[in-house]
């Protein structure tokens, strides 16, 4: 091969290499060119990508926030109301007291205006007594000189004599007036004198009086306490004057008192008050709805009890009305023994009692059940609750044997059949049965002591005896000591005394007795 050759192929191998190379770089800038766009495009998207999503970020950051300010804001206007609402109901509550404690200030007020003239008056009867007593020491004088003038005597045996006569006198005229004032009080006070037999139970002693007439209701909150004032207590006036009972707010937490002696009241307003608080719309108008709705409701729940006694005592076919008035009993007590019971307790007792005797046994059940039916109305009818209960036994068709053991059994009147002496004898087995009642025995043997004591310290007494449970003191006097013209002023003595040593419920009787006797011995 000779040089040109070579020449030509080491040219043609440089052209060709020459030519390669610039193919290549041209197709390595137009990929490099190709990456680049398309990476821009991909930052580009990024970008905007990017871009928008902030944006968004931006949004909902500001959306959640408006939300949570919202929400903040919300909470405090309603933590803020909720301040408002709790210092008017604490308003409410202290101008409530603060009308009960001006009530009390007024009632105070007119005690001690009413004391101021009692206080007048009695330095006027003092004076009056005086100027009487001055004018007795004048008339005394006058006679004890006409007495020594007459009898010759001196001084010291003319005012033994002069006393003595003036003891007996007086002794015989006070025993006089005393009986002349009793039988005028006695004729003065006997239309009130049946209504306060018949109201003898409720006076039990303090202690019992405020545990048988209180009924508390729980509230949800102390805030319902202001809501039951209402504006100006214009609700809690409303509310005592359709139920007829004292509706009682203190510093107790979420309770309020109903207070009656009524029982059936107390449980009408209990109930009320019930529903009122569940319903919570506590407006004059809707309390005045309630209570007349509950009203309605009580008797069909006095119904209920008379009959549910009934089925207890076994027996059937009695007048609706005495059906309500034992299902009144349901809310009445005596010394702490539920009425009702109590009358189903002696009608059991007066069944059996009169199956061993031979005797109807239904009869029996019926006046033992019934015994004390006139407690249920002793607040509205004047008379013994004996009596009263006989009449509505007769008024609605019981039998006379009923009637008759009803009406007797406290021998109110004469007990005339087998009947009164069986429904009196149930009934102080029912009361005496341990636990019945809240009186002990210890309480019972101390009264009764000290009722003998109180009537033995007397000038006169040969001896004195407590009967009929505590009811009546039989007082013996000797009758050298105590002449019958004095017999009058002494029972007055003891039963002031016994009125002012002892608390008891009902009456106690005194009777003196006075007996002269001869005595002498055949030899």
């Amino acid at each position: 091969m000779d040089a040109n050759t070579i020449f030509i192929f080491v040219l043609g191998g440089a052209v060709l290499f020459a030519a390669a190379f610039g193919i290549g770089y041209f197709m390595r800038k137009r990929f490099a060119e190709r990456l680049i766009r398309t990476a821009e495009s991909k930052a580009r998207e990024i970008l905007v990508t990017a871009k928008r999503e902030s944006e968004d970020t931006l949004k909902r950051s500001d959306r959640e926030s408006k939300q949570m300010i919202s929400k903040v804001q919300s909470d405090f206007e309603d933590q803020i109301a909720q301040k408002k609402r709790d210092l008017e109901n604490l308003e409410k509550v202290l101008r409530h007291r603060e009308d009960t404690i001006e009530n009390r200030l007024d009632s105070a007020e007119k005690r001690e205006q009413e004391a101021l003239y009692k206080l007048q008056e009695s330095v006027q009867k003092e004076k009056a007594l005086l100027e009487h007593e001055a004018s007795l020491d004048k008339m005394i004088a006058q006679e004890r000189d006409l007495l020594q003038k007459i009898s010759k005597l001196d001084a010291e045996e003319a005012k033994t004599q002069f006393l003595k006569r003036m003891e007996v006198e007086l002794r015989s005229d006070t025993g006089r007036l005393i009986e002349q004032i009793e039988k005028e009080a006695k004729e003065a006070a006997d239309n009130k004198a049946n209504r306060l037999i018949s109201l003898a139970i409720m006076r039990n002693a303090a202690y019992y009086t405020t545990e048988s007439t209180m009924t508390t209701v729980h509230l949800p909150n102390e805030e319902m306490k202001g809501r039951i004032i209402g504006k100006d207590g214009r609700n809690i006036k409303t509310f005592e004057t359709v139920t007829g009972v004292d509706l009682i707010i203190d510093e107790t937490p979420q309770v309020v008192s109903l207070s009656s002696f009524d029982g059936v009241r107390r449980e009408i307003a209990r109930l009320s008050m019930e529903e009122l608080i569940q319903d919570g719309r506590i407006q004059p108008a809707r309390i005045e709805e309630v209570v007349q709705k509950t009203k309605r409701g009580m008797e069909a729940i006095l119904k209920e009890a008379g009959e549910k006694a009934l089925l207890e005592s076994n027996l059937t076919n009695m007048h609706p009305e005495l059906v309500k008035l034992l299902g009144r009993l349901r809310y009445r007590t005596s010394y702490g023994q539920n009425v009702l019971n109590h009358s189903i307790e002696v009608a059991h007792m007066m069944g059996a009692i009169a199956s061993e005797m031979g005797l109807d046994p239904v009869l029996a059940r019926r006046a033992g059940l019934l015994h004390d039916i006139g407690k249920a109305v002793s607040a509205d009818v004047e008379g013994p609750h004996a009596l009263v209960g006989g009449e509505f036994c007769r008024r609605y068709g019981e039998h006379p044997d009923v009637v008759h053991g009803v009406e007797a059994h406290h021998e109110d009147i004469e007990m005339k059949s087998v009947w009164p002496m069986l429904v009196q004898g149930a009934d102080s087995i029912s009361a005496a049965r341990p636990g019945a009642r809240r009186e002990s025995i210890e309480n019972y043997l101390k009264r009764v002591t000290h009722l003998e004591e109180i009537a033995d310290k007397h000038s006169g007494v040969e001896k004195s005896y407590v009967i009929q449970g505590g009811r009546e003191v039989r007082v013996i006097v000797k009758p050298d000591r105590v002449p019958e013209d004095c017999m009058g002023a002494l029972a007055r003595e003891i039963s002031k005394k016994i009125e002012a040593d002892l608390d008891y419920p009902g009456q106690i009787k005194v009777v003196i007795i006075r007996e002269s006797r001869v005595e002498d011995v055949a030899k």
